[in-house]
């Protein structure tokens, strides 16, 4: 397995990138998930991208944006290509977006094929410059649940088009994890792994709410300590031959999470000898 730290964790801290990238090695992370608005702060400083991380034997697991598909074609062609360009500065070759801002049964049949057709011509451009195109199972999305995620990628057809798949997410939309992985797995390509105490807590969660910096943090719990089963999980996802994630945290106590998630996903691991390959 390949773990990640992400960048957006620390959006509210006044760390650097070389600060992120020391501490992600020296806690045995192999990658970070770059958050798009940090790449493009970072694109006029030239010393930043796939080899000076390579510096500290890390690689850049993701670039996690959220595509404008409801701007015009102009508009969100001009953000795909700055993108696509930054990827290939950090080394990736991973782009994460999320189908639309409604939720799948909000969702009338124009609006559903419009973003289909926006998500062809992304994968389209993507998959020509040898990139993929990861719509993250996220609530009030296109894939806010298994079957239309499952739609979305046979109605795009196209095979740049990928999940990334959010361990909490899919939980929160009624299914097993593991059952669902058994159904989907052949079209991910990352996971997020984060967890929650309870059900009746996943407000948290919501943009309006994680993104603020005053916001409610309350029922975030470490990976091992709450409702979703990651144990069970991984046990899971230990046949798949090759397993990349990133530990989202959004919580308070960053660096001491992240350290402690990441030790345990490690010590699990090593029950898995395809994992621990890896």
């Amino acid at each position: 397995m390949k773990l990640s730290i992400c960048t957006i964790s620390f959006r509210h801290h006044l760390y650097s990138i070389d600060q992120l990238a020391h501490f992600a090695q020296t806690e045995g992370f192999q990658g970070v998930e770059l958050w798009g608005v940090h790449a493009k702060n970072l694109a006029n400083d030239f010393h930043y991208g796939a080899d000076w991380l390579t510096s500290y034997n890390l690689e850049t697991s993701m670039l996690s944006d959220y595509l404008p598909l409801e701007a015009s074609v102009a508009d969100m062609m001009a953000e795909a290509n700055t993108l696509s360009s930054l990827a290939y500065r950090w080394g990736t070759n991973k782009i994460r977006t999320f189908a639309g801002k409604k939720g799948s049964l909000n969702t009338n049949k124009d609006e559903r094929e419009a973003i289909v057709s926006r998500l062809q011509m992304l994968s389209e451009f993507f998959g020509s410059k040898g990139q993929y195109l990861l719509v993250e199972t996220h609530p009030n999305t296109l894939t806010d649940n298994l079957d239309s995620t499952l739609q979305l990628l046979e109605e795009v057809d196209h095979p740049a088009l990928r999940v990334n798949f959010d361990v909490l997410h899919i939980w929160e939309s009624g299914i097993d994890p593991v059952a669902a992985i058994r159904k989907i797995h052949p079209f991910v390509s990352h996971f997020h792994f984060k967890n929650i105490a309870s059900h009746n807590q996943l407000d948290v969660f919501e943009p309006n709410n994680v993104y603020a910096a005053a916001g409610s943090r309350e029922g975030m719990v470490p990976l091992f300590e709450g409702a979703v089963d990651y144990k069970k999980f991984l046990a899971e996802i230990s046949y798949m031959k090759e397993v990349e994630a990133s530990l989202e945290w959004f919580g308070p106590n960053v660096k001491d999470i992240l350290a402690k998630d990441s030790k345990e996903v490690r010590d699990i691991s090593l029950l898995y000898p395809s994992l621990n390959e890896q």
